[in-house]
């Protein structure tokens, strides 16, 4: 692992696997880097991408802001309500300008980028405010930021309440809890239980999680930016989702045209196993199109 300051002054811890085309994977609300699954990664590396995964500032090994985030509760019924939270530090537009920077730094032209839950929000944003930056776009289970699709399901409020104050002591057990209404069909209790704890040991930011979702309630609706994203573009959802409901992942694949919708009726809001051959494939198809589309481009008519 290392690490680069940005223009900004944005420090941000990454890592780089593999050799072939650069995909850069930008993870979700209060995830770090290690949160990608292995096997998930691996596959990647094994189809041709040099890998690159990073944290997202406020959480893991990259920079901490100290804005005084708003309570967990109305962060919460913020999304309920459908109303946006204003006067957040940072929203998912500077999220995307750090991605950006990262790419710079690591000398690439552009990647191909996957985004996964609010790294789907940071990737789109991407898409729009750096173009060139990006050379396909893949969207998992996430949503336009339009506040009426792809919210939190009732149901997991109701079976988990909301969120209590951050104690470290059972941070792991509530996360367990989190996970098991989550994931679909395919929850792992003995392996979100390792990831949880392998997580806490390396980082504890609960402020920084209440500002990254603070970040998220306070960003504008990108449908109408999304209207004009070139970039050849997946949109993956499971049909299980409670955290972001699939609509979620429709509305993402209507709002950008030529976007390929990918749904998994046993997946929730994870990245399983079971489905991790196919959504692999459809990353690489994917960024291929990319790949002709620039080879067209090169081409002298």
């Amino acid at each position: 692992m290392a690490q680069v300051t940005l223009p900004s002054g944005i420090t941000l811890e990454y890592e780089r696997r593999g050799a072939g085309d650069p995909l850069l994977l930008v993870m979700g609300l209060a995830g770090q880097l290690i949160d990608w699954p292995v096997e998930f990664v691996d596959e990647l590396v094994e189809s041709g991408f040099e890998v690159v995964m990073f944290d997202n500032r406020d959480v893991g090994l990259s920079s901490k802001t100290d804005w005084p985030p708003p309570s967990r509760r109305r962060s919460v019924m913020s999304m309920l309500m459908r109303r946006p939270i204003k006067g957040v530090g940072y929203t998912m537009d500077h999220m995307a300008d750090d991605a950006a920077g990262l790419i710079d730094a690591l000398g690439f032209d552009s990647m191909d980028v996957v985004g996964m839950s609010m790294g789907g929000m940071i990737s789109q944003a991407l898409a729009i405010r750096h173009p060139h930056k990006v050379r396909s776009l893949c969207s998992v289970m996430s949503n336009t930021g339009d506040r009426k699709n792809g919210s939190i399901s009732l149901k997991l409020v109701r079976l988990v309440g909301i969120p209590k104050p951050p104690n470290r002591s059972t941070a792991v057990d509530e996360g367990v809890k989190l996970w098991r209404h989550i994931s679909g069909d395919h929850f792992d209790e003995t392996d979100a239980r390792i990831r949880m704890a392998a997580a806490i040991e390396r980082s504890w930011t609960p402020d920084g999680v209440m500002r990254q979702t603070a970040a998220i309630a306070g960003s504008a609706d990108r449908t109408l930016d999304l209207n004009g994203v070139t970039a050849p573009t997946l949109v993956v959802h499971g049909l299980k989702d409670l955290l972001v409901l699939p609509s979620g992942g429709t509305a993402t694949a209507a709002a950008v045209p030529g976007s390929r919708l990918l749904m998994f009726p046993d997946m929730g809001h994870n990245l399983p196993a079971a489905r991790t051959p196919e959504i692999v494939a459809a990353i690489r198809s994917n960024a291929a199109r990319a790949d002709v589309a620039r080879h067209n481009a090169s081409t002298p008519a």
